[in-house]
């Protein structure tokens, strides 16, 4: 729980330190532009992305194939979502990368590991349906 305050109270004060940064760069109404403008095509973004994905696992689903990787990214897009929406220059930056088709397999990568480590020690339990 510890590492949930520290979050809580760590980016909402790198984000404030990254506005202060650029809006000393760009002036603050251009700050206010650059921070909706990439709220909105990160929406955008994801919302493609997202129907690209979704459009792959109905293949998959369709085809027989279980749509697990297909699943992961799906995840990967919705948090890239959830961090494009939020306002900040930091979130932005991790958003896009989580919906960037290039970068989202590195993402993956760990996802995958950290679930693996966790089924491993029990602490990840899966159910079947027969």
């Amino acid at each position: 729980m510890l590492w949930l305050l520290v979050v809580l109270t760590l980016i909402p004060a790198l984000e404030i330190y990254g506005f202060v940064l650029m809006s000393g760069w760009v002036g603050g109404w251009n700050t206010l532009l650059l921070i909706l403008l990439t709220g909105v095509v990160g929406a955008v973004v994801a919302r493609y992305e997202g129907r690209q994905v979704l459009q792959d696992a109905r293949q998959q689903m369709q085809a027989g194939q279980v749509p697990g990787r297909v699943m992961i990214d799906g995840l990967c897009i919705l948090a890239g979502g959830v961090l494009l929406i939020t306002p900040g220059f930091f979130t932005d930056i991790i958003g896009f990368t989580l919906v960037f088709p290039l970068t989202r397999p590195i993402y993956r990568y760990y996802l995958l590991k950290w679930i693996e480590k966790k089924m491993k020690n029990g602490e990840f339990i899966t159910f079947r349906r027969l």
